[in-house]
């Protein structure tokens, strides 16, 4: 299962498909985070906890449909078509790629006191 999903990843990115991260609704896809209990693995937020860090900076948007419907064995559930749609997981992938990244510390003035 691993190298299939991996395999689909690397054609999509020798096909150019990588590159492509058009489309998608962030608001939409923020519900759908919700609705499909992604946040139960990887946080509200896209952090990462049980599950894999997604957020800031995603992988790109082909990447991240071909492991969802190929993920390597034992490391999450496998979603057809029919569970979620890539117009889903278009929508989701737009919401991860909406979170912004954490500040760096330097940048809270209450740490550095």
């Amino acid at each position: 299962m691993i190298k299939i999903g991996l395999t689909l990843v690397l054609l999509a990115c020798a096909w150019g498909l990588c590159a492509q991260n058009a489309g998608g609704n962030a608001e939409n896809g923020k519900k759908l985070w919700v609705k499909y209990n992604c946040y139960t693995c990887h946080g509200y937020d896209g952090h990462g906890g049980a599950g894999a860090r997604l957020a800031p900076d995603p992988i790109a948007q082909a990447a991240f449909i071909a492991i969802v419907r190929h993920p390597p064995a034992s490391t999450m559930p496998t979603f057809s078509e029919k569970g979620i749609s890539d117009s889903d997981l278009r929508d989701i992938w737009a919401y991860l790629n909406s979170i912004p990244a954490n500040p760096q510390v330097k940048d809270i003035p209450l740490l550095n006191r």
